[in-house]
């Protein structure tokens, strides 16, 4: 037994290197839920308490859940979810429909996938209705097992709330809070959405029908609580096969955590947001560096992640544009630095052009007319000039307004990575005006 155990506990690195990559890829890409969700205990506790009593009690229900992208209102839900169905009573009778006001964008798509997900096609079959009501109560009709009080209780998920609320006449939404304040069928409706005025987008009729109660995940967690959950969310459980190397690595967390670097790094980013999306974001590119010949995470990993996290995408597209392209961006600045950022056309930025050309000896920019016009074009498909309004789309092609959709140290930084760029062009570009 001891032997096998030794065997088990001293894997080959490799080996360790792909259970490591497989472990917290799991964490951190496919969102698998915690123990027990951090920062948000009360709300868990609300939730599961409000959910249990309609489970098991057959009582109607109505929830916000309410918060930012990334605070964890999906993972809140989900959690008590796991939770209540450990009863067996809840998991032997609840039904579960989710919704989203992203694919149901409207009450008769939102009404056959609620037909769908509660099995009840057969049931339904080629019947009429006059109505959205009667429709919704035929579906919560068919679900009692015998008398009223027997009836299955069924938890609707609203994800984007907010959405459903522009339904024409939120039918849905109406109805499914009739149902919930009166006595028809245990349900429970669950809304969640990251607008805080949500309550104000909602007809008076169906106001009056929502319980008004509210979860708020504001998630706000100090820099000391940032990092812990970065550590929390880099080292490897008790359970990891190999127990030396577990060790190790989780040693190496907690050594990577005190660099002064490392703490700069995550406190620019703790500065620019702090969801778990984009800490698990900044940290699977860190894990993606880890390999058999560096098989821990150092500093200068995490700081490449960042400057990858931090990348200016529009300063990047720079350095794929040709000199001819680069140089109408040039004029374009020098435009918006003698003009004080007022709009421009083809026509100046030509004129600009050819001022740069005339103090040039040689004639390697000189370009056709359509040419320019073509590039010209090109920097507007790719959205790095835009046009001021769409009434100008009349106007002919070298006269319509435009603006620049990059300021000066987007592009002062492109030059300097531009490969091989002409030295005249970075001069060109650095003079105070063309």
């Amino acid at each position: 037994m001891s032997k096998r155990k030794m065997t088990k506990t001293h894997l080959p690195v490799g080996e360790c290197i792909s259970q490591v990559q497989e472990t917290l890829r799991e964490r951190l890409c496919h969102q698998r839920l915690p123990d027990r969700p951090e920062g948000v205990e009360a709300q868990h506790k609300h939730l599961l308490e409000l959910l249990k009593r309609t489970a098991v009690h057959g009582e109607s229900n109505s929830v916000l859940i309410v918060g930012p992208r990334g605070a964890g209102k999906t993972m809140l839900l989900k959690c008590v979810l796991r939770d209540l169905l450990v009863e067996k009573e809840a998991q032997k009778s609840l039904l579960q429909v989710h919704l989203n006001g992203l694919l149901q964008t409207d009450d008769r798509i939102a009404l056959k996938e609620i037909t769908r997900q509660l099995h009840l096609e057969n049931v339904v079959g080629d019947k009429v209705f006059g109505s959205f009501a009667e429709n919704l109560c035929f579906l919560l009709e068919a679900l009692k097992k015998g008398d009223r009080s027997s009836s299955r209780p069924v938890l609707f998920v609203l994800d984007e709330f907010d959405l459903f609320a522009h339904h024409k006449n939120q039918t849905l939404l109406y109805n499914l809070l009739d149902v919930s304040q009166s006595a028809q069928a245990p349900i429970a409706v669950v809304g969640i959405t990251c607008r805080l005025d949500v309550l104000e987008l909602l007809e008076k009729r169906v106001k009056s029908r929502f319980s008004h109660r509210q979860i708020h995940l504001l998630s706000n967690p100090t820099f000391t609580e940032y990092l812990g959950r970065v550590r929390t969310q880099l080292s490897l459980p008790d359970d990891f096969p190999d127990d030396k190397f577990a060790l190790d690595w989780n040693a190496s967390i907690e050594t990577l955590c005190e660099d002064k670097s490392v703490e700069d790094v995550l406190q620019r980013h703790f500065n620019s947001s702090k969801d778990f999306r984009s800490m698990h974001m900044l940290l699977m590119l860190c894990l993606s560096r880890v390999s058999v010949a560096k098989p821990a995470i150092k500093p200068a990993d995490l700081l490449e992640a960042s400057r990858l996290c931090f990348a200016d995408a529009n300063a990047n597209m720079l350095h794929g544009l040709s000199i001819l392209e680069l140089c109408l961006i040039i004029a374009m600045k020098h435009l918006n630095d003698v003009y004080e950022g007022e709009p421009f056309n083809l026509q100046m930025v030509h004129n600009e052009f050819k001022k740069f050309l005339q103090r040039k000896s040689n004639s390697m920019y000189n370009f056709e007319q359509p040419v320019i016009l073509k590039a010209f074009e090109h920097l507007q498909q790719l959205e790095l000039i835009r046009p001021v309004d769409s009434s100008s789309a009349k106007t002919q092609r070298e006269y319509q307004l435009m603006r620049l959709m990059l300021d000066h140290s987007q592009i002062m930084e492109a030059l300097q990575k531009y490969p091989q760029c002409p030295t005249d062009v970075k001069q060109w570009a650095m003079s105070a005006f063309g």
